[in-house]
């Protein structure tokens, strides 16, 4: 299901409220993220894109508590740059488009309804027919307006 929703921009108490794309950096598909600048920039608001990872699943094993902050900073420095990298050309593509990049040490449902909390949209990519367990988080708890983008 694809809602288009072409309305002007959505003030919030702080402005305009963003388009928030949710974006898994290391599978990133073009037609949602095509998708979600051009509903930014029709909207005249900026783009948000968050990215949500974990921690690597041996760090979750052997660790009994949180891991060092050292090891922790490390890879989300990583995660940080691996969404830099994936919205690069897309940046250049679009210049005008005003890009808020947000990664969250979280599960993607958590990282994109509390990113709802403040959008005016929030743009997802729905792979195949069937919703999985994020999509009927976000579907269920999303405080704005869903555009599911099929890929």
């Amino acid at each position: 299901m694809t809602r288009r929703i072409d309305s002007g921009p959505v003030h919030g108490p702080g402005g305009p409220r963003p388009v928030v794309l949710g974006i898994d950096a290391r599978r990133p598909c073009d037609a949602v993220t095509g998708f979600a600048f051009e509903a930014a920039l029709r909207r005249g608001t900026p783009l948000h894109a968050v990215h949500a990872w974990e921690l690597p699943a041996a760090a979750r094993r052997a660790l009994p508590f949180a891991p060092p902050e050292a090891d922790r900073a490390r890879w989300e420095d990583q995660e940080v740059q691996l969404l830099a990298d994936v919205l690069r050309p897309w940046r250049e593509k679009y210049p005008s488009a005003q890009v808020y990049e947000d990664v969250r040490l979280r599960s993607p449902a958590a990282a994109l309804v509390h990113a709802s909390d403040s959008a005016a949209l929030l743009v997802v990519g729905r792979d195949g027919t069937a919703l999985g367990p994020t999509l009927r988080t976000v579907l269920s708890r999303s405080r704005c307006p869903v555009t599911l983008v099929p890929h």
